[in-house]
């Protein structure tokens, strides 16, 4: 691969993930219970292979009484104890939570599976037990998660018509999408999940293929690969998930470098139960990790009231709450909003009018961060990735630039380009970046997304239509907005042999442009 720092910086992240996640691990392996109403128990998932699992019941629970269940799957690589503070919360406000580590990880058994058939399986596994194990209730069963937890559970809520309300948080809808937007290899995404699995689990020969061939650029592979990761997208499954009528919540942060919120978002407009969808900055669960230490936490409190509303019938008003429900990146508050569509309703253009030349394989200094560190980083401190735009190398990078704008323009949803593109070569990658740019040249990144083509005519002119990952940014009065195009970006793998030139052009019967959502005042 081209981009071994970027691999450097991956594997980094992965041992500092499992040096941590090892002594949480040690914890929870000493007994068979460690609180009241928390019993650690061993549950036979599919084909009888052993799932670890805590149960967290009620206090003074028993008798005749039945009462709501929570499902928690845990997250890639990490260990059965994650939910106990909000199983213990859930309990305490009389909730029956069963939290069990996903096979593969840990202490279960089998073979990571990657949400396939045997992980969904597993998931009635678990439903079956609880209800022959504890006071749970068969009619109000409720599954959530963060990140592998979210994918497990609306996968289960499409297989399984027990299940009436979900909180699937830093999840995946559509998988192919996520981790493959563009036709471009996430490369420090599948290198974090591939390594983490690799340091906490114990991957199949499925998942272990699959993994080399994506890293690897295989392309002969590439419908192989794709089929895989349908079978593992609750996308796929959507009328099913339909069908069945579970409540469901969903919550991203925007700039998730795993499982980018675009896919979250068009996944929640074809839901056609009750459904509500949250967006905040940050990173990959990093919305979620204070309410996993049992700190207060929005999108925890509100997984709450989602079920309180869905399984326990509790008018808490969150029914009649706008459905979706956003935190701008660059100030306070949240903002509501009837559906997705009407968060973009307003676009704005601005045009690409003249025609840039680029040598690939240069890294220009416009790039999307470190994955997990960078948006972490926007969520704590609002410190996005920064470039001095008049600095970039124009051989290496396209720019391209709005006016300057008297009010603010609060961008919100997601940012579109339509350009034409010439290669020299059949094959090539570009990353286009959009910036907030101030007076003194320095652009902060508002959105970026990868565009990756193969078996192109050198040559020869083709249309390209590109959607930016969705956000929420409020670029300043006197500000312009700035799209960079180049075609080197650690975050991903590029597919430009070497001698590669780019050409972005705007025909005068196709123009190229920038459509930017904005809302209204």
């Amino acid at each position: 691969m081209r981009t071994p720092l970027s691999l450097a910086v991956s594997a980094a992240l992965v041992a500092g993930t499992a040096l941590g996640l090892a002594p949480a691990a040690q914890a929870g392996e000493t007994g068979t219970s460690t609180a009241a109403g928390i019993r650690f128990v061993d549950i036979a998932g599919e084909g009888g292979t052993v799932l670890k699992a805590n149960v967290v019941t009620p206090a003074g629970a028993g008798g005749s009484a039945r009462l709501p269940l929570v499902v928690l799957p845990t997250s890639w690589a990490m260990p059965q104890i994650e939910y106990l503070a909000q199983a213990q919360k859930l309990a305490d406000s009389g909730y029956v939570v069963v939290s069990y580590n996903s096979r593969g990880f840990w202490q279960s058994g089998g073979e990571i599976e990657t949400a396939g058939p045997k992980d969904i399986a597993d998931a009635s596994k678990v439903i079956d037990w609880a209800l022959a194990n504890t006071p749970a209730d068969p009619t109000h069963v409720g599954m959530a998660g963060v990140s592998y937890g979210a994918g497990i559970s609306l996968l289960a809520a499409a297989h399984d018509s027990r299940i009436k309300a979900v909180a699937a948080l830093s999840g995946w809808a559509d998988l192919i999408d996520s981790i493959y937007s563009g036709r471009t290899q996430h490369l420090q995404a599948a290198a974090l999940l591939g390594g983490a699995g690799y340091l906490t689990g114990r991957p199949g020969p499925e998942l272990q293929e699959i993994l080399g061939d994506f890293l690897s650029s295989n392309l002969d592979k590439e419908d192989e690969m794709i089929a895989w990761g349908r079978e593992r997208s609750p996308l796929t499954y959507l009328d099913r998930i339909n069908a069945n009528g579970a409540a469901i919540m969903m919550g991203n942060a925007w700039g998730d470098t795993i499982f980018p919120p675009n896919q979250y978002a068009s996944f929640y407009e074809k839901l056609t139960g009750p459904k509500r969808l949250e967006f905040r900055p940050g990173d990959h669960a990093t919305a979620e990790a204070t309410g996993i230490l049992g700190l207060p936490n929005d999108t925890w409190t509100n997984a709450h009231r989602w079920f309180d509303r869905h399984l326990k019938g509790v008018d808490n008003g969150i029914d009649r709450e706008q459905p979706v429900r956003l935190k701008s990146r660059s100030a306070d508050g949240y903002e509501g909003y009837p559906d997705w569509k009407s968060v973009h309703a307003n676009q704005r253009k601005f045009a690409l009018a003249d025609t840039e030349h680029l040598w690939a394989n240069v890294d220009s200094g416009a790039n999307g961060g470190i994955t997990l560190l960078t948006n972490l980083l926007d969520q704590l401190l609002r410190t996005p990735p920064t470039v001095s735009v008049p600095l970039l190398p124009r051989a290496f990078a396209g720019v391209w630039q709005s006016e300057r704008y008297d009010t603010p323009q609060r961008v919100r949803g997601t940012a579109k380009v339509h350009t034409t593109v010439t290669s020299t070569k059949e094959s090539g990658t570009f990353v286009a970046y959009l910036y907030d740019v101030g007076p003194l040249g320095i652009g902060k990144l508002v959105s970026n997304a990868p565009y990756t083509f193969h078996g192109k005519a050198p040559g020869k002119p083709f249309a390209v239509d590109l959607e930016l990952f969705s956000t929420a940014y409020d670029v300043p009065a006197g500000h312009r907005l700035a799209l960079v195009v180049d075609t080197v970006d650690p975050l991903y793998i590029e597919h430009n042999p070497t001698g590669a030139q780019l050409t972005f052009s705007s025909p005068t019967a196709d123009p190229s442009y920038v459509s930017v959502p904005l809302r209204e005042k």
